[in-house]
């Protein structure tokens, strides 16, 4: 049976203009969308995928942004239309309708004086000419849809009140509310605990299957996209370089960097101590030009894997020394619903009687999903959050026992990478200045002179310049910011570093560099590490040892590549199995199971 055709874009070309120069985000690009077809649009940031969504859209803002050239080609049963010849008004019969998305960031896409359901109802009744009690039962219809488990309490909830992977099931609901024949998918699973992005492309397969959507999954993580595409889109710098069946692409790429977004993945069958990176694949010249490589994936890799007896020579000169912390019944509670006098009713027990040691030049990776208190840990064992009960031992000081000047000092031999490295940097000094700044706290060295010119040697060792010392934080990309709140962290030459989440929200190839870098300033300074991440296969390839955490409590705790390949409790053994791989076996899988289901669906 011949697919219908439902979008066209040709020789689609939209420009941004600054006071320099014109930057063409999305250049000359063309591809088609069928019906029930799944097409899956990688890059990393700046590529121009979501520009390319939001020139579909419509949502161009003139100025500074433009599409200057190309057609958008609607087709449905009423006929085909060019949804760039259309004005404002007649665009928006289709915005929404026709065609629905779902962003990225869903807390910035809800509004937040207003509940879940009357935000869904709004969606609903300004397409659909029906009541506000046809539009309630049919929003509480959409909640039970995308599985909501009480769907009249979400309707009455806030966006605030909920979690990520529920306010992206909100998201879901509204652009599902008008029975749009295309969805776009912008980055929605990025931020995403595994098993909650693992539900979400779930839900996100079955409505397809049942309304025969296409859908445009627009994202940097190639493993997600194997496991749910039909067609992948490859693009670099506005162009498209690379597109074909997920088969052909994960099987046999043909373009240098489409090789380098797959090669720099953290492999899960396989202990690498360097991931590649893009320019392992592309080089750039003097001139600016790229130079591509002609290598493959394997033939790079290859060169980067730890052999077993390395990895245990690592361990045996690691586990034979005393260890750096000792963490001994450790509790971190929370008292909530305070009555009318102020006293709580509850407590939610963040941290609840974790038990751990960590050795010097280890990496110990802490792993589990959102909640489950990983991250009150984190920040416990530097007293950010104040213990309630337990003892933090680090080099022979309680720091649970410390008073506050005290306790600051001690803060020169424990750092911490945040997350949101734009949220960490004030945005009002350069970033020398926040470098400097912790220097100057604890008086590192003797004059601003003496600081500045550290400053700069922390720069270059993080790959950036003396030439970045006065630009601000938002003139700098996530994986440049991230790289400036690690120099500042190394500002003060300290011993221990906990990295928070500290690569969850970058691109995978920046995350790769980060990553490296991370290994590498470990080795060349023999510090020890924290990381802190829901992302297990990130964890697997930096740590040593690994803990589990689910609930405030360790569910599991050993060797890294041991927890992996024999997980002992069934939390891990389902985190595990929710990890997009994208092998060519679950590739293949996927293949078989979308046939079958498009043959029930039809």
């Amino acid at each position: 049976m011949e697919k219908k055709l439902l979008l066209e874009v040709k020789n689609l070309v939209t420009e941004f203009y600054t006071e320099e120069e014109v930057i063409r985000a999305v250049n000359d690009i063309s591809f088609s969308l069928y019906k029930g077809e799944t097409v899956g649009i990688v890059g990393e940031s700046g590529s121009g995928k979501s520009v390319t969504s939001l020139s579909i859209m419509r949502l161009i803002s003139t100025p500074p942004g433009k599409i200057t050239h190309g057609k958008i080609l609607f087709h449905s049963e009423s006929g085909s239309v060019d949804l760039l010849s259309l004005s404002e008004q007649q665009m928006r019969k289709h915005r929404g309708n026709d065609i629905a998305m779902i962003f990225q960031e869903p807390m910035t896409s809800l509004n937040p004086v207003y509940t879940c359901g009357d935000q869904v109802m709004e969606a609903i009744m300004l397409h659909q000419k029906i009541s506000s009690k046809q539009a309630k039962e049919k929003t509480l219809e959409l909640f039970r849809e995308v599985q909501f488990p009480e769907p009249n309490r979400i309707f009455s909830t806030y966006p605030h009140q909920i979690s990520g992977g529920q306010k992206q099931r909100v998201m879901i609901a509204m652009a599902m509310s008008c029975q749009p024949t295309i969805l776009i998918a912008d980055e929605p699973s990025t931020a995403l605990d595994v098993t909650v992005q693992k539900k979400i492309l779930d839900l996100m397969s079955t409505l397809q299957d049942q309304r025969q959507m296409g859908i445009l999954f627009i994202t940097h993580d190639l493993g997600v996209i194997a496991e749910l595409a039909d067609r992948v889109i490859v693009m670099f710098k506005g162009k498209i370089v690379e597109q074909g069946s997920v088969w052909d692409i994960f099987s046999n790429p043909q373009h240098p960097y489409t090789k380098g977004l797959l090669a720099c993945r953290p492999p899960l069958d396989k202990r690498l101590y360097w991931l590649p990176t893009i320019s392992d694949f592309m080089k750039t010249e003097t001139s600016g030009e790229m130079k591509e490589s002609n290598r493959s994936v394997e033939s790079v890799v290859s060169k980067f894997i730890i052999t077993p007896e390395d990895r245990k020579k690592r361990h045996t000169k690691l586990y034979d020394s005393e260890p750096m912390l000792t963490i001994k019944d450790l509790k971190t509670h929370f008292p909530v619903n305070p009555n009318i006098f102020g006293k709580p009713q509850g407590l939610v027990k963040a941290v609840d009687g974790v038990s751990f040691e960590v050795y010097p030049g280890e990496t110990l990776g802490l792993v589990g999903e959102s909640g489950c208190g990983k991250t009150t840990l984190g920040r416990t064992i530097l007293r950010l959050v104040e213990p309630t009960e337990g003892e933090i031992i680090f080099k022979n000081y309680n720091l649970a026992k410390l008073n506050s000047r005290e306790m600051r000092n001690m803060r020169k031999h424990i750092q911490i990478i945040f997350q949101d490295p734009y949220s960490s940097l004030n945005p009002r000094i350069s970033i020398g200045e926040a470098i400097m700044e912790p220097m100057k706290i604890h008086n590192i060295l003797g004059s601003d002179k003496e600081r500045r010119a550290r400053v700069i040697e922390l720069l270059e060792r993080v790959n950036m310049g003396e030439k970045h010392f006065f630009r601000y934080p938002h003139e700098f990309s996530g994986g440049q910011r991230q790289r400036v709140c690690i120099a500042r962290a190394l500002a003060l030459s300290p011993q221990f570093i906990i990295c928070d989440e500290s690569v969850s929200a970058l691109d995978v190839s920046v995350q790769a560099q980060v990553l490296n870098l991370l290994n590498e300033l470990r080795d060349e300074f023999n510090f020890t590490y924290i990381f802190i991440s829901h992302d297990l296969s990130v964890v697997k390839f930096m740590s040593d040892r690994m803990l589990v955490m689910r609930d405030g409590k360790i569910v599991e705790m050993g060797d890294a590549d041991e927890i992996y390949s024999t997980p002992r409790s069934e939390y891990t053994q389902t985190l595990i199995s929710a990890i997009p791989k994208g092998r060519l076996e679950d590739i293949k899988n996927s293949i078989a199971k979308k046939k079958t289901r498009s043959s029930v669906f039809a």
